[in-house]
């Protein structure tokens, strides 16, 4: 009785399409925004590497989960007085590093509307990196990430790294045999296992683990920059400050209306 109790208080709601006679037959029941999934998992790599406040995946409530999940017991917390320090891991940056990390990007110079100036996107004095949009992690994840990171992280860690902005990089690519949807299928499987020992179990959200799924997909709904919305974002924006200037040009003066 107890266990029914608890699985009607979970789920309080049942979707109607699970009432229409196909929805069983679906092999792709809803397509899966790798635009959205790319930039979520940049941003928490990004935030967890800088410490950026609300957007780290580390922090006391992290490591709390290590000590319930009894594993890596010397990065629990400490309380040392009325304070609490956080042992260092293997993804922690200095000072310096992050330093390091901030001017490689404020450096970066591409080509005129390949990517946004990206000196507007690094806070040099907070040393992090602020208003991401999504083409800025796409670009970020797959370019530019790999080359910041070099010199500064331990070898297994960079590497790791690496390896999932390939994955990335190699998902969005125009042309893709099917002979190679296997290897990355299970190279991403490997990849996330190899995250999961160096990063916290908070850092493996239902972001992270949508990854796992964006091969299969690309096996049943052809590559991936054939769904994506990044054309549908850039249009939309173009109409939306077109229908204000509109807006704006036909409102009646106060005189009008009263």
């Amino acid at each position: 009785m107890k266990k029914k109790q608890i699985v009607s208080e979970i789920w309080k709601k049942r979707s109607i399409f699970f009432d229409l006679p196909y929805w069983c037959k679906l092999d792709v029941r809803q397509c899966i925004d790798i635009m959205h999934v790319e930039k979520n998992v940049c941003d928490s790599l990004i935030g967890t590497l800088l410490n950026i406040k609300g957007k780290t995946k580390d922090g006391v409530n992290a490591r709390l989960d290590l000590i319930e999940m009894n594993i890596r017991e010397e990065l629990t917390s400490r309380e040392v007085g009325k304070h609490t320090y956080l042992p260092a891991t293997c993804y922690t940056l200095s000072k310096k590093e992050k330093t390091s990390f901030c001017e490689c990007l404020k450096g970066v110079k591409v080509p005129q509307c390949y990517f946004l100036n990206v000196k507007s996107l690094v806070s040099m004095n907070d040393l992090k990196l602020i208003g991401l949009k999504s083409h800025d992690c796409h670009v970020l994840m797959q370019q530019l990430l790999p080359v910041a990171i070099c010199g500064i992280l331990p070898k297994n860690v960079r590497h790791t790294i690496t390896r999932l902005c390939s994955f990335f990089n190699s998902i969005c690519s125009k042309e893709i045999y099917s002979q190679k949807l296997d290897e990355l299928e299970e190279e991403i499987i490997v990849i996330l296992c190899q995250l999961e020992m160096f990063f916290p179990p908070s850092f493996f959200d239902i972001m992270v683990h949508l990854v796992v799924h964006l091969v299969r997909e690309i096996r049943l709904c052809q590559p991936v920059y054939m769904r994506w919305t990044y054309l549908v974002e850039r249009y939309m924006k173009i109409l939306k400050g077109t229908r204000r200037i509109n807006v704006v040009r036909k409102l009646p003066l106060l005189k009008d209306i009263f």
